[in-house]
């Protein structure tokens, strides 16, 4: 073999090991590479899943927030609605207790409460008091009863009242009272019951 030809031959070798290298570092090179953007997509895909939970859990937390306003709000608007039917609904009552107090049965009602009273105080002294538009009806309860009655100076909606002064009682079986209890105590039902 001539110079030259080992000189080629020697080229040759060295040529296809420095290709076999090149071809392998460039194997390697690509391997990281693609390692490398496979642990990008795999941090990018968790950093959109933790954004998409994030902005989830925000638009969750907007949502109830909006919903505990508007449920405020209904509860709200439920609750005047309800205050304006009770207004209403004893308004009405008022009118029926102004009808039945144009009724005999009114006046028996009257005559039961200073009974009752009487019974209450035994021997104790006593003072009735009746609603100035029962002034026509005090005279004739106090004689039927042998009572003390004296006519209110202000209005109670009708009924009676009574005092015992050595005890410092106060029988109140005035109207206006009876509605200022039946009043607070009154509430809707709600719940869609189904009557029938």
């Amino acid at each position: 073999m001539t110079t030259d030809e080992k000189l080629q031959h020697f080229l040759d070798i060295c040529m296809e090991d420095a290709r076999d290298r090149s071809g392998r570092l460039f194997d390697e090179y690509a391997k990281g590479l693609e390692k490398t953007l496979e642990e990008h997509k795999t941090d990018a895909r968790r950093r959109a899943r933790m954004q998409i939970q994030g902005e989830t859990e925000k638009i969750e937390r907007e949502m109830n927030k909006e919903l505990a306003v508007e449920q405020i709000n209904l509860r709200r608007a439920i609750s005047q609605r309800q205050n304006e039917l009770t207004d209403m609904l004893f308004v009405e009552l008022k009118d029926m207790l102004a009808n039945y107090m144009e009724t005999s049965r009114y006046l028996h009602l009257l005559d039961a409460q200073i009974k009752h009273a009487k019974e209450f105080a035994g021997q104790e002294e006593l003072i009735i008091y009746m609603d100035p538009s029962d002034a026509d009806k005090a005279n004739r309860l106090a004689m039927q009863n042998n009572a003390r009655i004296k006519i209110s100076e202000y209005s109670f909606g009708g009924g009676t009242r009574a005092v015992i002064p050595s005890r410092h009682i106060l029988i109140d079986n005035s109207f206006e009272t009876k509605l200022a209890e039946a009043k607070q105590a009154f509430r809707f039902e709600t719940g869609g019951k189904n009557h029938g």
